[in-house]
């Protein structure tokens, strides 16, 4: 199994995970509330608190933007002493071109998810055309 299967497995195995369904700006602002209380608990200071919101809220924004619904998983995780907080984000929108993941066009420094790979840890993402899109990210606690 893949780290990233395992990411996956984890989120929806997890007892004490956060999930908000995605559909409109509302629960987007819900899930931005929800990821910071959660990094403000885990001890992340107020930029990594700032940068899992904005992460969080760019993976809401592309679940209503192309594919009109959405679940987002938030929780946290400790694993050989290293303090994480986790998001995912999946839908079953249209998905990502073979062709755009083969070129990078979506990781390119003018996309979204490019931002949200740049502020985040550990990044994850598959997609299929027609089979929607699944994004992971990880965050680590500095101490």
């Amino acid at each position: 199994m893949s780290e990233f299967e395992e990411f996956i497995k984890e989120a929806k195995k997890r007892k004490r995970v956060i999930l908000v369904n995605i559909e409109n700006e509302w629960d987007v602002v819900m899930a931005r509330r929800e990821i910071r209380r959660l990094a403000e608990e885990v001890g992340f200071d107020e930029v990594d608190q700032a940068r899992l919101t904005m992460s969080l809220a760019e993976l809401a924004k592309n679940i209503i933007l192309y594919a009109g619904k959405g679940k987002i998983f938030m929780w946290k995780s400790i694993h050989k002493g290293e303090v994480n907080v986790n998001i995912l984000a999946e839908d079953e929108g249209p998905g990502i071109s073979d062709w755009d993941l083969k070129r990078g066009f979506i990781l390119q420094k003018s996309t979204g998810l490019a931002s949200v790979k740049q502020l985040a840890d550990k990044f994850f993402l598959k997609s299929s055309p027609g089979r929607g899109c699944i994004v992971g990210i990880k965050k680590i606690l500095r101490k």
